[in-house]
């Protein structure tokens, strides 16, 4: 395996990691990443309108598509995130574009890619869902048309990354709003206005991806206008692009195994019955809620720990990792608190089924409590990201994986569900503890003179 190393520049740029600094990324993406599942539930009102359950199976069954195809290259965001905060840390401003361009690049021809093999990938989610006739036919047609804008969504990553890389949070949720807005306004109009139905939808995913892309390039063509021009040889420099590939791969890898993770948990809840099975999903949203609140939080981590390694400056990484724990762990307790409190009139909304109310009501502590167990492995994952220990993160995750099928067999086979929410618990907490025990060891290494 390849080691990513830290940049070659030995000058030190101190700067100074405030609360406010912390802030001023973590508040505006965290609006950010609260307008994704605003955009989902949009989408389900404008098809719900139809009165079609086929329609409506297969939007949700097409989003599970794209979601697993599209956390395939979320590396696009996340690892351009780690590698311009370094650059930006050195004050590196030739090496934030050829960043920004090979990632670029990259966007493009897997897009690409991904269009030319759009018939395996509809064959492949038909065959997986295993709906009926006329589900199957929805999603098809949703996914038809909306794989032609994957080289446009997987350029939004890149230009994402880029500017969460240079900490421009407010730049950041500006883009967000732009592309997740007008895709709402397009599948209004063309769906309901127009009546195209899930067609409709779709293409107005493909057109809110495009505005978001022309407002990212019209942005960054104003930022580059006067500057320096980055050569093509700067671009694609082999060691550079090495370094980007070996950290991208690491990052698909943690990626497919947290898919995994949440995989195994829906199939052997399955195994528990449907009640349960749908307990455990009213509950899941949770998480998932909580973890758009504490990505904020870790894409500061990722710019500011990405920026002092980039800087060379010890004290600010301390700082970054401090500041950002702290805010993760504050934000995390009230989550928590909320949904304890607020846990049973939740449930009650989301589901009418008394049953599935009852079973996810006694599970509720579990859920509630799940964004303390994971906050440390999200902040983790952030620091890793932008210092580029991307093989760590790797390799830590490969144990906790591990660790987490252990408890999956030991844990469910003795308390049923309470052991199923146990394993997940412990799978969270052991990918933070040990990604915190070995930062000691990887700072010494990565700062040394």
């Amino acid at each position: 395996m390849v080691h990513v190393s830290p940049p070659q520049d030995r000058a030190s740029h101190p700067f100074e990691v405030t609360n406010r600094l912390v802030l001023s990324i973590a508040l505006p993406m965290t609006l950010a990443y609260l307008t994704t599942p605003l955009l989902g539930i949009a989408d389900t009102a404008i098809i719900g309108q139809y009165g079609d359950a086929a329609l409506l199976g297969g939007l949700a069954a097409g989003a599970i598509v794209f979601d697993v195809v599209f956390t395939t290259f979320n590396f696009l965001r996340s690892g351009t995130t780690g590698l311009v905060a370094q650059a930006y840390g050195q004050g590196n401003a030739l090496e934030e574009q050829a960043v920004l361009w090979r990632a670029l690049a990259i966007a493009f021809v897997a897009g690409l890619l991904m269009v030319a093999i759009s018939p395996f990938i509809i064959a492949g989610g038909v065959y997986f869902m295993d709906a009926d006739p006329a589900v199957a036919a929805a999603m098809s047609a949703y996914v038809s048309i909306r794989i032609f804008a994957a080289p446009i969504s997987l350029i939004n990553y890149a230009i994402l990354g880029y500017v969460l890389g240079r900490g421009e949070g407010a730049l950041g949720l500006v883009l967000q709003i732009i592309l997740n807005g007008a895709n709402i306004a397009l599948s209004v109009f063309l769906a309901l206005s127009l009546g195209w139905g899930i067609e409709g939808v779709a293409w107005g995913t493909v057109g809110g991806e495009a505005a978001g892309m022309l407002a990212g390039v019209v942005i960054l063509a104003w930022r580059f206008r006067q500057g320096p021009r980055v050569s093509l040889r700067r671009i694609f420099d082999s060691s550079q692009i090495v370094r980007m590939v070996a950290m991208n791969g690491d990052i698909m890898i943690r990626s497919f195994s947290l898919l995994a993770a949440f995989a195994l948990f829906t199939r052997q809840g399955a195994q528990f019955g449907t009640v349960i099975l749908a307990a455990n999903a009213v509950l899941m949203n949770f998480f998932l809620v909580a973890g758009y609140f504490l990505d904020g939080t870790a894409t500061a981590a990722e710019q500011l720990a990405g920026r002092a390694v980039g800087a060379r400056y010890r004290p600010a990484f301390l700082r970054s990792v401090r500041l950002t724990v702290v805010w993760g762990f504050g934000l995390a307790v009230a989550m928590s608190l909320f949904f304890l409190l607020a846990g049973g009139a939740l449930i009650a909304f989301i589901t009418t089924a008394q049953d599935v109310r009852t079973a996810a009501s006694l599970f509720l502590p579990w859920a509630a409590l799940i964004s303390i167990s994971g906050v440390l492995a999200f902040q983790m994952d952030g620091v890793f990201i932008g210092a580029t220990w991307s093989r760590d993160m790797r390799n830590m995750m490969l144990l906790s994986f591990a660790l987490y099928l252990a408890c999956l067999f030991l844990l469910t086979k003795s308390f049923g569900n309470h052991g199923l929410w146990a394993a997940f618990h412990i799978l969270l907490i052991a990918r933070g503890i040990s990604l915190l025990a070995i930062v000691p060891s990887r700072m010494r290494r990565t700062f040394a003179d």
